[in-house]
C-alpha cells in the first residue's frame, strides 16, 4: 500500500511539472526576457542620413544630437546615424525623407534650390563677410523666410548648422585672380546659382554627388572643386590636388529637416525632447565650426605638399568685381527682397 502511495504521489508531481512547463511554453510573455522585448516596442527610432564624414562639423553635430536625444528621453528615443552616403546620396536623400524611408537629413542649403529658387540667396558669391554675418542672416528674417518656403513641400526645418566658407582646390596652376580659373572644370553641388558663378568666370561646372568627388578628381574628369576645409581634409582631397586657395568666396551650411507628417505624429513630449536637443546641438555647432576649419587647415599643411595661397585684399576685390553682377542678374530668380537683405547684411558686417 505504501508503495502505491509513493507511485501516485510521484505521478501527481510529474503531471504538475508538465502542466507548469506547458503553461510557460504557451505563454512566454510571462518571462522576464519578454518584458524587455515589450519595452523595446515603445522605443522611437529615427534614421538620420547624411553624406559627409563623421569628423566634420555636420558629422559631429549629428552625433551630439543623437547623444542628447537619447539622454533626454532616458533611452526611449534613439537616433541612428548613417554618414558618408551609406543610405542615400545628397541628390537622393530629399525624396527618401519625403517618402519617410528616413526621418532626418541635413542637406546643404544649395540642394534646396531644387525645391525653391529662394534658397539661392545663400549661394551668392561673397554673401557673408564672416561667421557673425552668417549667424545674423540665418537666425534672422532671411533664415525664417527660407524655412517657410519648405512648408509646401511638407518638410519641417529644425535648424541651420554651419560648416564654414568654401575654398578652391585645383590641379591647374595657383588660383589667385579670376582669370586663373578660366577654362577649368570644377565639381559643384546641385545648384544652378553655383553653376552661374563658374560660367561668369568662364569655367565649366559639373553638378555631381559629393560621394563621387574623390573618384572624379582621381580620374582627372575634373580639374578641381570648391569646399570647406573640413570636407577637403576629411575626404583627403588635398592628396589629389596641387593647389589650395583660401578664398572664402562662398558659404556652405546645412538645414536639418524632418518629414512634416512624421513630426506631426509625435507626442508633445517627444517634440519637446527633439527641439531641446536640436537647440543645444546648434549652439554647439556654431561655437565649433570655425575652430574645426582652422585646425584642419593646419593639418592639411602638415600632411601634404599642396601649395596654399590666401587671397589678399586686392585680389579679393577683383573676385568681387567679377562676380557682383550676378546679384542683379539673379534677382528675378531669387527675389528682390532677399537680394536686398543679403546686400545690407554684407555691407553691415564688412565694416
Amino acid at each position: 500500500m505504501k508503495k502505491w502511495i509513493i507511485i501516485l504521489a510521484s505521478l501527481v508531481l510529474f503531471i504538475t511539472c508538465l502542466l507548469v512547463g506547458m503553461k510557460t511554453f504557451l505563454h512566454p510573455k510571462k518571462l522576464a526576457y519578454d518584458y524587455e522585448q515589450e519595452g523595446l516596442k515603445d522605443q522611437i527610432v529615427l534614421k538620420f542620413s547624411h553624406v559627409v564624414a563623421e569628423n566634420t562639423p555636420k558629422g559631429l553635430a549629428a552625433k551630439k544630437f543623437a547623444e542628447l536625444v537619447y539622454k533626454k528621453s532616458d533611452g526611449k528615443i534613439r537616433v541612428e546615424i548613417f554618414p558618408n552616403g551609406m543610405l542615400y546620396s545628397d541628390i537622393e536623400e530629399i525624396n527618401a525623407l519625403k517618402e519617410n524611408k528616413i526621418q532626418i537629413i541635413a542637406p546643404s542649403t544649395s540642394k534646396l534650390g531644387t525645391l525653391s529658387s529662394r534658397w539661392g540667396v545663400l549661394d551668392l558669391p561673397f554673401a557673408f563677410p564672416n561667421y557673425e554675418a552668417i549667424q545674423a542672416g540665418l537666425n534672422g528674417s532671411i533664415g525664417n523666410t527660407l524655412l517657410q518656403s519648405l512648408e509646401k513641400e511638407h518638410l519641417k526645418g529644425l535648424a541651420y548648422w554651419i560648416n564654414g566658407f568654401k575654398q578652391f582646390t585645383s590641379n591647374k596652376g595657383p588660383i589667385r585672380i579670376p582669370k586663373d580659373i578660366k577654362g577649368q572644370t570644377f565639381r559643384i553641388m546641385q545648384s544652378n546659382i553655383l553653376k552661374s558663378q563658374f560660367e561668369q568666370l568662364h569655367a565649366k561646372a559639373i553638378q555631381q554627388p559629393f560621394d563621387i568627388t574623390f573618384q572624379s578628381l582621381q580620374s582627372g574628369k575634373i580639374d578641381g572643386e570648391e569646399n570647406t576645409l573640413t570636407n577637403i581634409y576629411s575626404k583627403k582631397f588635398y592628396n589629389l590636388q596641387k593647389y589650395l586657395t583660401i578664398s572664402n568666396h562662398g558659404y556652405l551650411g546645412y538645414v536639418v529637416l524632418m518629414n512634416q507628417s512624421f513630426w506631426n505624429a509625435q507626442t508633445d513630449q517627444t517634440k519637446k525632447i527633439l527641439t531641446e536637443a536640436m537647440i543645444e546641438t546648434t549652439e554647439w555647432n556654431e561655437k565649433h565650426a570655425k575652430k574645426m576649419n582652422e585646425e584642419q587647415l593646419k593639418l592639411i599643411q602638415k600632411k601634404s605638399s599642396i601649395q596654399i595661397h590666401e587671397l589678399t585684399n586686392e585680389e579679393k576685390k577683383q573676385w568681387m568685381k567679377a562676380l557682383d553682377p550676378l546679384y542683379e542678374k539673379l534677382e528675378p530668380i531669387i527675389g528682390r527682397d532677399l537680394i536686398k537683405e543679403i546686400k545690407n547684411l554684407r555691407e553691415k558686417y564688412s565694416n
